[in-house]
């Protein structure tokens, strides 16, 4: 085993380098108890938490792995379901247990009265996040005879169900039922668009958009919201509480909701009279509130390979449909001009997913308060993931520590 030695406090002490499959890190488990010290990372941006097989970002090179294969090799060849099964079990599924895995997915596709019952005591005022959230957490009161074994599949079955059914009420949409016999993507498409003695009309070019775009949202390493899953999963909260958790965290606008924000920035540019230079301006000025939705990311340092597809899949998909979009215009204007300018490329600000999947959704027909909705369907295998994950490591409680910048002990 590799060590690390440095100094402190008076004193030499050495700690473990950890190898990963492509990173090193320093083990610092133990470092409080040998100096006395923690360190200090605000939003834990240079800290690993934990160890996962799940994905990998490289983010100077712009590159995402699912379980070591290449997003866009994913992309091109394997369904949304597949990609699951793969993203859960941690090899690509043969045809039999591709099989095993619908059907049980399948098995769980009846909703119940009692939660229609609960569902239409909600407002409809009330964010669609929110209640999905609320839904999901107590899920197990309204169906308490579901082994552990089967929850990953309930809820991959019921959370599409139950996006449908928010959206619906929220629309003034009679509920319908979902069919077992078709594909997962189109039966999504066809329980939140179909209406009475109307079945949703297939749409090729729709279905697989909306396909590849959940494939892109499946799993991200340790975002906000994974984080928080797998935080649960340490405690040993059940997988649905864990769940809930998480789409409450990838709620917020800094994160899922990051793609409805994009659309009304673009919205709000376009209304102004799509001065594209005006709002650049306004994104580098550091005493304007306005800052630009979509661009940069955390780890990125370089293009989102997940931006660059979805990029593709907005223009093939608004080309196919035969649509003017001027919101996909304005988009792909200010990538252009915000490229060419030296602020955002000394500060590394590129496009990242969310500035081009809302403009996918709403080619689609799925209204702005219903797009991180989505983003939860899609990012929900790899929520159940990581949950399994620490279960099965058996990984410590998280608990973080802090710098306390209070009171020194004093009386009253």
């Amino acid at each position: 085993m590799y060590m690390i030695n440095f100094y402190a406090n008076g004193r030499y002490h050495q700690l473990p380098l950890i190898n990963g499959t492509f990173d090193k890190a320093i083990d610092i488990s133990k470092l409080r108890e040998y100096t006395k010290l923690i360190t200090f990372d605000p939003g834990l941006k240079n800290t690993g938490i934990t160890k996962s097989s799940i994905s990998f970002i490289d983010g100077e090179k712009g590159e995402l792995l699912y379980r070591g294969y290449p997003i866009e090799q994913i992309i091109n060849k394997c369904s949304f379901i597949e990609t699951s099964y793969l993203i859960l079990n941690g090899e690509l599924p043969n045809y039999k247990q591709l099989k095993y895995f619908i059907e049980k997915i399948n098995s769980f596709n009846l909703i119940k009265d009692n939660i229609c019952n609960y569902l239409d005591k909600i407002p409809n005022s009330y964010h669609p996040m929110g209640i999905l959230s609320s839904i999901t957490n107590i899920l197990l009161s309204f169906d308490n005879s579901i082994k552990s074994e089967d929850s990953y599949f309930y809820l991959l079955s019921k959370l599409p169900i139950l996006a449908a059914m928010i959206y619906r009420k929220k629309y003034g949409l009679p509920n319908i039922n979902n069919e077992k016999n078709i594909c997962y993507i189109y039966n999504i498409l066809s329980m939140f668009f179909s209406i009475p003695n109307k079945p949703y009309k297939k749409n090729y070019y729709i279905i697989n958009a909306l396909e590849k775009l959940l494939i892109l949202h499946i799993d991200h390493e340790q975002n906000c919201s994974t984080t928080i899953v797998r935080l649960l999963s340490s405690v040993r909260s059940n997988i649905f509480s864990s769940v809930s958790a998480g789409i409450n965290a990838l709620w917020g606008k800094l994160h899922g909701g990051a793609n409805q924000k994009v659309i009304e920035m673009l919205e709000l540019i376009l209304k102004d009279g799509g001065n594209i230079n005006k709002w650049i301006e306004k994104a580098k000025n550091r005493n304007d509130s306005f800052r630009l939705m979509g661009f940069g990311h955390r780890i990125y340092k370089n293009f989102d390979p997940r931006a660059i597809i979805a990029k593709s899949i907005a223009e093939n998909l608004i080309k196919k449909l035969n649509i003017s979009d001027p919101i996909l215009d304005i988009a792909k204007k200010l990538e252009i001009n915000a490229l060419k300018d030296s602020y955002f490329l000394e500060k590394k600000l590129y496009p990242n997913i969310d500035f081009y999947s809302g403009i996918i959704y709403q080619a689609i027909g799925i209204p702005k308060d219903m797009f991180t909705v989505m983003f939860a369907l899609g990012r929900l295998p790899g929520w159940i993931a990581h949950w399994i994950e620490i279960k099965d490591n058996l990984e410590p409680i998280g608990r973080p520590r802090q710098i306390y910048i209070g009171n020194k002990k004093r009386n009253i």
